[in-house]
């Protein structure tokens, strides 16, 4: 059954302001409310057609009077950030996604109208250790518990929804755990990470990549809101890449690092706002993450469009990404050595 009145929170970003969008161009969903603390852009705001945008602050009690108010039946909660620059710093991010979240499930409980939540969650909470298994389901524990940054911050609102799971039994609740996102549109650490000139990448590593396309994001949490499918659900799109294979790909060349060294070019990268290269992040790209999606297509009913390998090549090609080096002189330079090596026999 179709939701009556949708609530979705972080309009402003691509996910929610977009998930808004689409919602909004469904007849059969009587009103789309969008609440950010910032206005969309522009065109985004454009796109959103018929949904209206309340500036609200998740983090303020007053949210409860907003979805009271709406007679709001269905949330989705888009809000959670996964870039300190743009929420304005770290202590920042962390207030808005894991305080935000206890305000807004604290509304959603006092309000008997509200009857399905979903949560755009993320796979980080399995962390990234070498010690993980060759595909994490849904049952699986971290190896290792993310002990800073977003990461940290999704393990303790996944907390805090299995808590308000317990307490309202007659709410529908949708976690869903993305693979990292990528696509033409979508800006994230590591879209800013792939299109790097050099790509850092650490000596004697080559991460297994799990990506999802940004539409395909977009429809799982389409799907998600319109219809009941209550549980914690692995999205990712199938196959994976090596890093190294993905770097290759996108034209870029990679800058093997020692490992002690890491940190330090991490914290160059950071304070030069080119890429927000984390701990969590690093890990990320040292060992990868991989997802069993099962669950996605048998109980969920979905299965992305994009394979890893194609939603990272549609992203180079939206990107329009150019070889830092130009294959031309590639080729040149190896007919010149061939060509030397020949007469040198």
């Amino acid at each position: 059954m179709a939701p009556c009145t949708v609530l979705v929170t972080g309009v402003s970003r691509f996910m929610g302001g977009h998930l808004a969008a689409r919602l909004a161009a469904d007849p059969s969903i009587d009103r789309v409310l969008g609440v950010d603390t910032v206005l969309p852009r522009r065109d985004l705001l454009r796109r959103m057609g018929r949904a209206e945008f309340v500036r609200a602050d998740i983090r303020n009690p007053l949210i409860a009077k907003v979805i009271s108010t709406a007679k709001v039946d269905t949330v989705v909660h888009a809000a959670m950030s996964a870039n300190p620059r743009e929420s304005g710093g770290r202590s920042t991010m962390k207030e808005m996604n894991v305080i935000g979240t206890m305000q807004l499930l604290a509304a959603c409980q006092k309000s008997a109208l509200v009857t399905r939540l979903v949560v755009k969650s993320t796979s980080a909470v399995y962390g990234a250790s070498p010690r993980d298994p060759a595909m994490f389901t849904e049952r699986d524990e971290p190896r290792s518990l993310p002990s800073s940054g977003y990461a940290k911050d999704a393990v303790e609102i996944e907390g805090y929804i299995r808590g308000f799971d317990r307490r309202r039994a007659d709410v529908d609740v949708t976690v869903l755990r993305f693979a990292n996102f990528i696509g033409p549109r979508i800006d994230t650490a590591l879209t800013r990470y792939f299109s790097l000139p050099i790509v850092p990448t650490t000596l004697g590593y080559d991460a297994r990549v799990q990506l999802l396309h940004e539409e395909d994001a977009l429809a799982v949490l389409e799907r998600a809101t319109r219809e009941r499918l209550p549980g914690v659900f692995n999205v990712a799109g199938a196959g994976v890449l090596l890093l190294s294979q993905a770097i290759r790909r996108a034209g870029r060349i990679p800058a093997p690092i020692p490992q002690p060294a890491v940190s330090t070019v991490g914290q160059l990268l950071r304070s030069s706002r080119l890429v927000d290269f984390s701990p969590e992040q690093i890990e990320f790209i040292n060992f990868g993450r991989v997802l069993d999606t099962t669950l996605l297509r048998t109980e969920f009913g979905f299965t992305p469009r994009w394979t890893t390998a194609q939603a990272f090549d549609d992203y180079v090609r939206g990107r329009q990404l150019r070889p830092t080096i130009d294959p031309a002189r590639v080729a040149t330079a190896e007919r010149g050595l061939l060509a030397l090596a020949a007469r040198l026999r």
